[in-house]
């Protein structure tokens, strides 16, 4: 099944987001699966009342007479009571840069559009198991934070949230002012994850530092992390043969790409940064997934390469 394509390179639309329920990648990044379709699909440690049969043993005092097996107990003359896994539901929390460079692309779409559509599918996925869903979304401008709820409600308000984010209403040709550093929101995002709780963090990694991993790795202590790398097929490779001139709003850069030293060295750069975030994932046991802004994005969450799963 092909995914939905947007009406847009550069923005989202609710239509579009929620037209991204069905897809074969729905329920892609998470290797648990549902164990109930109502209270959730992790199973906690303890036992309790709740939705899947775990055993049967003698009568305790204490035990809930509603849980006692009546079978079991004629046929061994003593009374015996039915224990269930407790289910819970957990929070699903989806973390979006939507900084100015997330708002780039020279095919396919903005990288911030790619991200919302990920995001969007992975949400609809996790209501399909039953969790939670909350947002943490970043910009210049400002930055919302989303409690994880649960139902088609829980998911709807993100996917609200994601369209009306300010930053899709800033201007034209504006240069990038990191007045919100990389490392600063991965700290607040530190602070509001609950143990337990599964993260999906969409970014292009501008200002990834020592800082930034201190702070993930902190992070994945406590969670389940998956980061998803956006990029543009440009940052990863000039183009072959020319003369390209560059913006950032302010100053003009001229790049002559038919020089091979040239073109190794700025291929380097980018490699060397996804070699370091993906080295990063695999000492901490998180999932690195790239996307590039002209692939589909059902097509990413199914790839396996660069996948560190956790084991």
């Amino acid at each position: 099944m092909k995914s939905v394509k947007t009406a847009s390179p550069v923005r989202v639309s609710l239509t579009e987001l929620v037209a991204l329920r069905t897809g074969p990648a729905v329920g892609a990044g998470s290797r648990t699966p549902a164990r109930a379709a109502l209270s959730g699909g992790h199973r906690s440690r303890f036992r309790g009342r709740g939705m899947e049969f775990a055993e049967v043993r003698a009568y305790q005092p204490g035990d809930d007479v509603r849980s006692i097996d009546w079978r079991v107990t004629a046929r061994r003359g003593k009374v015996h009571t039915k224990l269930f896994h407790e289910e819970r539901e957990r929070p699903v929390l989806f973390a979006l840069d939507y900084r100015r460079p997330m708002f780039f692309a020279t095919r396919g779409c903005f990288k911030a559009v790619m991200a919302s559509q990920l995001a969007a599918i992975l949400a609809w996925g996790a209501l399909a198991r039953g969790d939670r869903v909350g947002g943490f979304l970043f910009s210049e401008e400002e930055r919302t934070e989303l409690r994880p709820q649960g139902g088609h409600r829980g998911v709807l308000r993100l996917l609200r949230a994601m369209v009306a984010d300010p930053a899709w209403q800033r201007p034209s040709h504006q240069p990038f002012q990191p007045r919100q550093r990389l490392a600063e929101t991965v700290q607040r995002l530190l602070r509001v994850v609950r143990p337990g709780s599964q993260v999906h963090l969409f970014s292009d990694f501008n200002q990834w530092d020592d800082k930034v991993e201190k702070h993930l790795a902190g992070l994945a202590r406590q969670a389940e992390v998956t980061l998803y790398f956006l990029y543009d097929p440009l940052e990863a490779e000039l183009p072959r043969g020319g003369n390209y001139r560059l913006s950032d709003g302010e100053r003009d850069l001229t790049i002559v790409t038919d020089r091979p030293r040239v073109r190794q060295e700025y291929q380097r750069h980018f490699a060397v940064l996804r070699q370091r975030i993906e080295a990063f994932c695999a000492g901490y046991r998180m999932r690195f997934v790239m996307a590039a802004t002209d692939c589909e994005p059902h097509q990413a969450l199914l790839a396996k390469g660069g996948d560190h799963a956790r084991r």
